[in-house]
């Protein structure tokens, strides 16, 4: 195992470890962390997963490691590679088996003194309104045709088929649709666990959670974003579901199989990989875009039953409800970074990484060309979650990369040792959180001890310059699968 003596440190935010580590490693690795965080982040595989990375053909610069990281399966999560376009290595690993898992806030304009009296009534509302679960799935049933279009409209499905709103699509990253996508890439079977999974959470760390405004840092861009201290807001974390899982499961046994015609044999093989422009490589591409926009509409529709349980128990529209922003974090995008002092195109990877791109970017909606885009980072269900805005820095030094979350210190295993469901609900009651789970079991897996401080985690970042903090929020509302 790597020791701390092997990482040389550039910055209290940041440490290398240099390209002569190990035999194969092409170019540096990079990990965003406090000393104090070190410790976890070296207790399991995260950095020899890391260091395996920085090994993949074509990959350029370095392989990057945000201070959420825990081991992840091939790549750790919290990780960022980029690859020369086209001929560099494309791995399922590298974007995770919930292919577009991301996070949503919702913007309401009502405060905290406005909803308390019936924040338990929502709580109640919501978890009947949404189901959730592992496996389960909702009242809307695919056609096999209405798959192939929801896989190619992504977000814009939803809009069509009257369960969105169009202003919604511009404040989606890619307006809520990658255009590569092909649904004849994407296999009967992952169809088939998909076909009922529209509109439905999942299990797991996903959820729907309402938050009070608690702090803000950066008055101008909160003003800019819509956001005001006491402000009801609402996050929702979850992504492509079974489909996007079967997708991933199919490509990387593909990749096993084909990738030593290619004359690729990976450190480890659950780094699968086929050069991009590969036949392979360019069928994965697409079918990971296709689960992509099913996760786009998804959270599209998830949004629509959150204002549908906004007028039932408020007796107001749910259209007044607004979309700050959605924004993936585990997705591999075709991006122009600088290189060496050079715009190089690279197949960026994101896995458990959230992009950050800063002022001026063309991609991002006009609304935040001024500010940089909003960064959603969610805590965990009894501590806090942040609003961050993205910046240049990121683009010059993590290929418009941040964190994604806490990141996990505990397994589910472990933590179900210490925790039990029943008593969770009611510490976090008692701290004025009313807590919706589908199994007592689900809940106690995803108890605030099995993650990371995630003031910690946005203090690093934020002092390394990658994503700035604008506004901080607590939790009043979990409904979990």
């Amino acid at each position: 195992m790597l020791q701390v003596s092997q990482l040389k440190k550039l910055a209290d935010y940041l440490w290398e470890i240099p390209a002569s580590t190990r035999p194969g490693m092409l170019v540096p690795a990079y990990v965003y962390c406090k000393e104090e965080m070190l410790e976890h982040i070296l207790s399991d595989r995260s950095l020899e997963q890391l260091i395996n990375v920085a090994s993949l053909p074509g990959i350029e610069k370095a392989a990057i490691v945000m201070p959420d990281a825990h081991e992840g399966y091939g790549f750790p999560i919290g990780g960022v590679a980029a690859t020369r376009w086209p001929e560099g290595l494309i791995s399922p690993g590298g974007i995770g088996y919930d292919i577009n898992c991301g996070v949503r806030l919702l913007l309401t304009p009502l405060n905290y003194e406005d909803v308390a009296g019936k924040l338990e009534l929502f709580s109640q509302e919501l978890a009947a309104t949404i189901p959730s679960g592992t496996g389960k799935g909702g009242e809307i049933k695919l056609a096999p045709e209405e798959m192939d279009e929801v896989l190619r409209m992504g977000a814009g499905w939803a809009v069509r088929n009257g369960m969105g709103n169009e202003a919604d699509l511009a404040m989606i990253e890619s307006n809520g649709c990658l255009i590569n996508a092909d649904p004849a890439a994407v296999s009967e079977q992952a169809k088939q666990r998909g076909y009922d999974q529209l509109g439905t959470i999942g299990a797991g760390n996903h959820f729907v959670e309402v938050d009070k405004v608690s702090e803000i840092f950066d008055e101008s861009a909160a003003r800019s974003f819509g956001i005001r201290k006491e402000q009801v807001v609402i996050l929702i974390h979850t992504g492509s579901r079974g489909l996007g899982h079967q997708v991933a499961t199919d490509y990387l046994r593909l990749m096993m199989n084909v990738m030593s015609e290619y004359h690729y044999k990976p450190r480890d093989r659950e780094l699968a990989g086929v050069p991009f422009n590969s036949k392979e490589g360019q069928d994965y591409f697409n079918a990971m875009a296709a689960a992509a926009n099913f996760a786009w509409c998804n959270r599209e529709i998830i949004t629509y039953e959150i204002r549908q349980a906004w007028q039932a128990v408020f007796n107001r529209s749910g259209d007044e409800i607004q979309l700050l922003y959605d924004v993936a974090h585990n997705i591999a995008k075709i991006e122009e970074h600088i290189v060496d002092g050079k715009p190089k195109k690279l197949i960026v990877h994101r896995k458990g990484a959230t992009r950050a791109f800063g002022p001026g970017n063309e991609e991002l909606p006009e609304k935040f060309r001024t500010t940089g885009q909003p960064v959603l980072i969610p805590g965990s269900m009894g501590t806090a979650s942040y609003v961050l805005v993205g910046t240049n820095k990121s683009m010059e030094t993590t290929f418009g990369s941040t964190c994604h979350g806490a990141g996990r210190t505990l397994s589910r295993t472990a933590v179900k040792k210490l925790v039990g469901g029943p008593q969770l609900k009611q510490a976090l009651r008692d701290q004025g959180i009313f807590v919706e789970a589908g199994s007592w079991r689900g809940l106690a897996e995803e108890a605030p001890i099995a993650y990371k401080d995630i003031d910690l985690v946005v203090d690093t970042v934020h002092e390394s310059g990658i994503a700035l903090k604008v506004a901080k929020l607590k939790p009043l509302v979990v409904v979990k699968g």
